[in-house]
């Protein structure tokens, strides 16, 4: 098969060099997407929050589930611009691999507890540089990996663009509450841009988070599309959205004609009985609302992956931007998740406080041993109290929901803690 034109060496470029077999027979950006797939840190997926604690039921979708319906529309919007665009060929077109494996990777870096678990470690990590999910991401896929010997996957320069959604060094931006990069993270955000230094016009913060590789713009709406049909969905079959709710929501909102329609439309699938349908054929027309047209920034030179933007008509952005308001307001608002928000956030904060006095203010006479022997082996060698609440907090972040629940009860349930509950 003929190399593809749109990428070159640049772009498959690893900070450290990959040991590559003479028979190998993959890209380098289809050894990326293998390396996640097989990693364990794929597999927590399956058992942290989307919308609802996963195990609710067996239908709600989990991160990992959300990670393939992202990953398969990700690839979707890469055949439909591969058929559609001008500016591509056969020999010239946005790798599906590469767009496939940073929408597999997107959420690596997700605690438990979804959004609210992201918040609560932030909180807890601020006196030692926050905590981020995007951030977290990167310090997967760079350092944490694969967890004998603590490596990162040597990804490629290109994968790590296209997940990257934020260059911002959290010094940068001291006061943010999220979409910054750790400042120990600063090397790999030079490898990512090829030691090119930002211009003076792409501010730390909103503006520089807007620079992004065409691939994590396809990343990114397919995300957007994902989460704005799919959170939608769970939502009405968990009876949080219902016609009556809707119309009364919609009752108090300064929605335009085509917002009436989509709620009309909506409540009639509702009421019809066809929400997956109607909700599954959005999919396709938010696909085919992206179009390709030419870009030039300060990487342009360098790699094809800056040459591009990633157009969205504006009809489909403003459906998804009131799906995306529809489910803020009547399911994450709504009393029974906001209770196990609560829940959440106690949880996390009390395991957090205890690990913290043990190992990252190492109080005098505490010598528990509550985190795995490998874990406490590397916070006793690390440099200062910064290192230590990171590593703790890499072991809390990687923690599934039902792991976090069963960390919680042995160490403050009186009532658990047998020798079953162990494992």
């Amino acid at each position: 098969m003929p190399a593809n034109r749109f990428y070159n060496a640049f772009d498959s470029e690893t900070l450290n060099q990959r040991s590559v077999s003479p028979s190998e027979y993959r890209s380098a950006f289809q050894i990326d997407r293998d390396r996640i797939i097989h990693s364990s840190a794929f597999r927590r997926l399956q058992n942290k929050t989307q919308v609802f604690l996963s195990g609710e039921y067996d239908f709600y979708r989990t991160r990992l589930t959300h990670s393939i319906e992202v990953a398969q529309i990700g690839r979707s919007i890469c055949a439909y611009l591969s058929q559609q665009s001008m500016l591509l060929d056969e020999a010239c077109f946005i790798d599906p691999d590469l767009v496939e494996c940073a929408c597999l990777s997107h959420d690596l870096g997700h605690p438990p507890f979804g959004h609210t678990g992201e918040r609560t470690l932030h909180r807890l990590m601020q006196p030692y540089g926050g905590f981020e999910g995007n951030a977290q991401t990167l310090r997967i896929l760079t350092e944490t990996l694969f967890n004998e010997g603590r490596e990162g996957m040597d990804p490629t320069r290109a994968l790590l663009d296209g997940v990257l959604k934020y260059k911002t060094l959290q010094a940068e931006t001291p006061n943010a509450d999220h979409h910054y990069l750790y400042n120990e993270q600063e090397r790999w955000l030079d490898f990512t841009l090829g030691g090119q230094a930002f211009p003076t016009e792409l501010t730390p913060g909103k503006v520089r988070n807007q620079f992004r590789s065409i691939e994590c713009q396809v990343m990114d709406w397919a995300d957007d599309t994902a989460y704005s049909l799919n959170d939608i969905a769970d939502g009405i079959h968990a009876g949080f959205i219902t016609p009556m709710k809707l119309e009364r929501w919609a009752e108090n909102q300064s929605l335009d004609e085509a917002g009436e329609i989509h709620i009309q439309k909506l409540c009639a699938a509702i009421r019809e009985g066809h929400v997956e349908k109607k909700l599954n054929s959005s999919i396709g027309r938010y696909i085919r609302a992206a179009t390709l047209v030419p870009n030039s920034t300060f990487l342009s030179a360098m790699t094809k992956r800056h040459q591009f933007r990633l157009e969205i008509d504006p009809v489909r952005q403003t459906e998804s931007r009131l799906n995306k308001k529809i489910a803020f307001d009547l399911v994450f608002k709504s009393p029974q998740l906001q209770q196990l928000d609560y829940k959440a956030d106690f949880i996390l904060t009390r395991l957090f406080e205890v690990l913290k006095d043990r190992y990252i203010e190492q109080t005098k006479g505490n010598t528990l041993h509550l985190m795995p022997a490998t874990l406490e082996e590397e916070i006793e060698k690390a440099a200062d109290a910064n290192s230590r609440a990171r590593l703790v907090c890499d072991w809390v972040a990687s923690m599934t929901d039902n792991f976090a629940f069963r960390t919680y009860r042995r160490l403050f349930d009186a009532d658990f803690g047998s020798i079953t509950d162990f494992v």
